[in-house]
């Protein structure tokens, strides 16, 4: 069995969060509420990565920071308008999404 971890983010609006996060690669994988009108909870996923999107209150903590490793770290830049940033590890990007969580994304 893989392990892994899942971070789970603090989001508004999952589904425009999802969009946002589609821009980087990833995709719906499923969604629950426990009843309808409730919040919603999501999963998304780029290959082996995966990040729940939450719109519980007490699931996460706003202003959170995630660091991933992706293979098409240009594309990525190119597709959200920054400049590669040179830090001591290599080349990354700094990224906020809809709801102010920071990602900072480097070069596998």
């Amino acid at each position: 069995m893989d392990e892994k971890i899942t971070p789970i983010l603090r989001v508004d609006d999952a589904h425009v969060s999802a969009g946002w996060y589609a821009r980087l690669g990833f995709v719906r994988q499923w969604e629950h509420r426990f009843e309808p009108g409730f919040p919603l909870f999501l999963s998304i996923a780029r290959g082996p990565m995966q990040i729940f999107l939450s719109e519980h209150r007490d699931d996460a903590r706003p202003d959170t920071l995630l660091y991933l490793n992706v293979s098409d770290l240009e594309a990525v830049a190119t597709e959200f308008g920054v400049a590669l940033r040179e830090a001591p590890w290599g080349p990354e990007i700094h990224l906020l999404d809809p709801d102010g969580n920071r990602l900072r994304i480097g070069r596998t």
